[in-house]
Parts: structure tokens; sequence; C-alpha cells
């Protein structure tokens, strides 16, 4: 289906309605990323509520900019992963352990319960899989404060 071949809205109830060049509605559209991590502005597909692809898109950029607005705050709700700007402290340099941190969202402290809990992404960016099943990204690591990538060094 062509990105103009539809459209979007929300119902009363908050759920994403698409509907189709045919006039048919889909109520309760979820949105999901193709690459999450790795390129989350592209591929992404509108999914109906029976877990069947309505729509395929290249790009983001596709929709029209009410359209994104809608896509991109349903991706908002369920993307929930903190980027790691600094680290403040490291309980041990053994795992498991626990990492107090600075996020995009705020101060907190979880458990790494291993080193393999870190995975490196395209470039220089991070995840970092807590014990409490919460992921936490790091953008560049690079780029990090240089106490932060210190105590970093010691688990890549």
């Amino acid at each position: 289906m062509d990105p103009m071949d539809f459209q979007l809205h929300r119902d009363p109830f908050g759920r994403l309605v698409l509907t189709d060049a045919q006039g048919a509605r889909h109520v309760g559209v979820t949105p999901v990323r193709a690459f999450p991590l790795a390129a989350p502005d592209e591929g992404l597909s509108l999914v109906g509520p029976d877990g069947h692809e309505l729509v395929w898109l290249d790009h983001l950029a596709e929709l029209s900019v009410p359209a994104r607005s809608l896509v991109e705050e349903d991706l908002a709700a369920r993307d929930f992963a903190p980027t790691i700007e600094r680290i403040v402290a490291v309980s041990s340099f053994s795992t498991p352990c626990t990492w107090q941190v600075l996020t995009d969202r705020g101060a907190m402290s979880f458990v790494l319960k291993s080193e393999d809990d870190i995975r490196r992404l395209a470039g220089s960016a991070l995840l970092i899989a807590s014990g409490e099943g919460l992921q936490l990204r790091v953008a560049d690591h690079k780029r990090l404060d240089s106490p932060s990538r210190k105590l970093l060094e010691r688990f890549l």
C-alpha cells in the first residue's frame, strides 16, 4: 500500500486507526520498527490488530507530518530505552555489579549480571541490558566523559 493511499487518526479511546484507500477501517494499528536500534527511522510496518502487516514504509519521512506525529507518539510510548549520559559509579569490576548512572530520564541504578549484557551496535553505540530486563542505550561511548569511559572500558 502506498503511504498516500491511507489515513491515520486516533479514535476516542486513543487507538491508532488506519483507513485504507477502499475505506476499510483498521482499529488498533501498531507501528513496528524493523531496525529499532540501528536505523529507527527506516523500515517501519503498520500492523493490524490481527498481527498482519497493513503497510510497509521504507522511511518514516514518507508519512505526512500529522501521520508521522501519531506514529512517533505510539512508538515513544512503547520504546522506553533510557540513554546513559554519564556513569557515576560501579560497585565492582566483576559481575554481577551495580551501576549508578545518569540518563536522559534521570539518575538510576541497575545490576549488570554479565559483561555479555553489553552489546556493541553500529558505530560506537552500545546497548546494555540490566538484570531487571531494562535496555539502556549509550549513543556513542567515545563521547562519554573521561571518568565514564574509564569505568566502561573495564567491561568492554
